[in-house]
């Protein structure tokens, strides 16, 4: 029964971590602080399995290896739903700049489209105010 809990409350603090739209200096480092413990945790059990076995226990698990069972089944949860935002942020991004280049290229166009224009109009290809060429 504590183990639900503790997987319920786990779940749910990641859920609002990741729902948050800030990616400010302050998340990124819990972030890496979460990182940094997840992996001092996983280092301490494969040097200590027996620790493991003894936390999965008190929190009503049976054995070690489903305690860390439900802890990667967290992260990986974590992970996706972190690349899925990252993702549609690239592709607004992406969205945006293929706009701006759309309009860059129609400016550009127009401009070059009234350059020609003046320069037929001119007759000679060259500047109306030019010196004679010889």
């Amino acid at each position: 029964m504590l183990i639900q809990i503790v997987l319920v409350a786990a779940i749910a603090v990641v859920t609002v971590l990741l729902t948050r739209s800030t990616v400010d200096a302050r998340h990124q480092a819990i972030r890496r602080l979460l990182l940094v413990g997840f992996v001092v945790v996983a280092g301490l059990s494969v040097l200590f399995p027996e620790w493991l076995t003894r936390l999965a226990n008190m929190l009503g698990v049976g054995r070690g290896t489903d305690l860390l069972l439900y802890a990667l089944v967290i992260a990986f949860v974590s992970y996706i739903a972190t690349s899925h935002r990252r993702a549609n942020a690239l592709a607004r991004k992406i969205t945006l700049l293929t706009r701006e280049l759309s309009l860059a290229e129609a400016r550009l166009s127009r401009v070059d489209a009234s350059v020609d224009e003046l320069e037929q109009r001119d007759g000679q290809g060259g500047r109306p105010d030019a010196p004679p060429a010889g």
